[in-house]
C-alpha cells in the first residue's frame, strides 16, 4: 500500500492488520487470526499520539477543548473517512458473507482496519513510524482547527441550523438497523426531513451514526440546492 508512505519489514503484520474476523471464521485450518487484538493496541496508540500532539499545539485549549477534538479526531467517522481517503476499503481481506453485504464500504470495518494498521506500524516500525503516520494522517484535520478554531464538529448542530435558516422544519432520526454482537454493535440511522428520508449514517452507536447521518445529510440537501 504505497498511499501510508511506509515499507514493512514484516508483511505479514500488514495481511494481519486487514484481516477481517470473518475472513478468520471461514479458514478451516485456523491458521487464519482476525485483526482485533492489533485494533485494540491501535486504538491505544493513537489516542496517546492525538493526545500528544494535542497537548503540544494547541496550548491555548483547556482541558475540556482538547478532550472534545480529541473525541471527534478518533472517532469511528473520522477514522473511515481517513481509511476511505487510503482506499483501505480494497485491500480488506474479507469472509464471502461480509464481501457480499458491502464490507468494504462499512464504516465500522474501515475504522477497525484503521486501528489495526496504526498497531501494525508500530510492531513493526516502531513508535516514532507510526507517530509519524499519524501526523501526516491527521494533519489536514489539525490545520483546519488551527485555522478556523474548530473544536470538534457536530454534525447535527450544523445541519438544523442549515434547516433552520430556510425556514424548514427540524430533522428527525431514526434507527433502520443495527448488526453485531453486543460488544461490537453497528448502527444504521437514517434522518427524516419534513417527512422525507434524505440521507442514512452507520456508527458503533447510536449517536456517532446519527452524526455520520447529518453530515451526508448536510451535503446532499447542500448540493441540490435544498
Amino acid at each position: 500500500m504505497r498511499a501510508i508512505d511506509y515499507r514493512f519489514r514484516d508483511r505479514g503484520l500488514l495481511e494481519h492488520a486487514l484481516t477481517h474476523t470473518s475472513r478468520a471464521h471461514e479458514d478451516v485450518s485456523g491458521g487464519v487470526v482476525d485483526n482485533e487484538s492489533l485494533e485494540f493496541l491501535g486504538d491505544a496508540v493513537l489516542g496517546f499520539v492525538v493526545a500528544d500532539l494535542l497537548f503540544h499545539e494547541f496550548q491555548s485549549f483547556n482541558e475540556g477543548q482538547k478532550s472534545k477534538v480529541k473525541a471527534s479526531l478518533v472517532s469511528a467517522q473520522t477514522l473511515a473517512r481517513l481509511a476511505e481517503g487510503l482506499r483501505l476499503g480494497n485491500h480488506l481481506l474479507l469472509g464471502r458473507g461480509e464481501e457480499k453485504s458491502g464490507g468494504r464500504r462499512k464504516q465500522a470495518l474501515l475504522a477497525d482496519g484503521y486501528e489495526a494498521l496504526i498497531a501494525a506500524i508500530y510492531l513493526d516500525g516502531g513508535v516514532e513510524q507510526a507517530r509519524a503516520f499519524i501526523a501526516r494522517e491527521f494533519a489536514p484535520l489539525l490545520s483546519d482547527i488551527r485555522e478556523r478554531g474548530l473544536v470538534g464538529r457536530d454534525h447535527k448542530s450544523t445541519l438544523q441550523e442549515y434547516l433552520q435558516s430556510r425556514g424548514r422544519g427540524l430533522p428527525e432520526y431514526r434507527v433502520t438497523d443495527t448488526a453485531g454482537p453486543d460488544h461490537r454493535k453497528t448502527f444504521q440511522v437514517e434522518v427524516v426531513v419534513d417527512g422525507s428520508a434524505v440521507a442514512t449514517g452507520a456508527g458503533p452507536s447510536k449517536k456517532e451514526a446519527e452524526q455520520e447521518a447529518a453530515r451526508v445529510a448536510l451535503g446532499v440537501l447542500q448540493q441540490s440546492g435544498q
